[in-house]
């Protein structure tokens, strides 16, 4: 009686797992394509703008950047840097002229970073292109705000669960 009661619940786990396992890395999937795919769009609008200057990743630290002053691991953690080096993006974007940069006051060995004229405009760019997308994805995307409260609390859920496994090693 005692190895039919463990049974069921290992049968009843095991059938769990087999329901989430497809639709978890399904989600993986998605996370990935859908970064790669704000990239895409990122980069089709300064194509359609004649802008050849940055690319859709310095485009997007610009972005994120905003009215802030960071440090580049600052940025780095806060950031959606797939597959870029944050500090040569920082660098090629210091010598172009989109970002100040100046040693902190507090600590000397470290380097703060803001946007110049030159990034501000491209971070308009990009914000004018959410703002766009935020007026016509529920028409022409057919997402609802309500779709995307729940989407929102579940990747932040995802986020905060990879955290975990990482800062606890789980």
């Amino acid at each position: 009686m005692n190895t039919t009661a463990k049974t069921a619940p290992q049968q009843a786990r095991a059938e769990r797992i087999g329901e989430i396992r497809p639709v978890y890395l399904e989600a993986l999937t998605l996370v990935e394509r859908l970064h790669r795919r704000l990239l895409d769009v990122i980069k089709d609008e300064f194509d359609r703008r004649d802008r050849g200057d940055v690319n859709s990743v310095q485009a997007l630290l610009l972005y994120n950047i905003g009215d802030k002053e960071l440090t580049a691991s600052e940025l780095r953690t806060r950031g959606y840097y797939l597959g870029s080096n944050v500090s040569y993006n920082v660098k090629k974007l210091v010598e172009m002229g989109y970002l100040h940069h100046a040693r902190s006051r507090i600590d000397r060995r470290s380097v703060r970073i803001s946007l110049t004229p030159k990034g501000r405009e491209v971070h308009d760019i990009v914000a004018n292109l959410y703002e766009k997308h935020a007026m016509t994805v529920e028409q022409i995307g057919g997402v609802t705000s309500e779709e995307f409260k729940v989407l929102n609390t579940s990747l932040n859920r995802l986020e905060r669960f990879w955290t975990d496994q990482i800062r606890y090693r789980l």
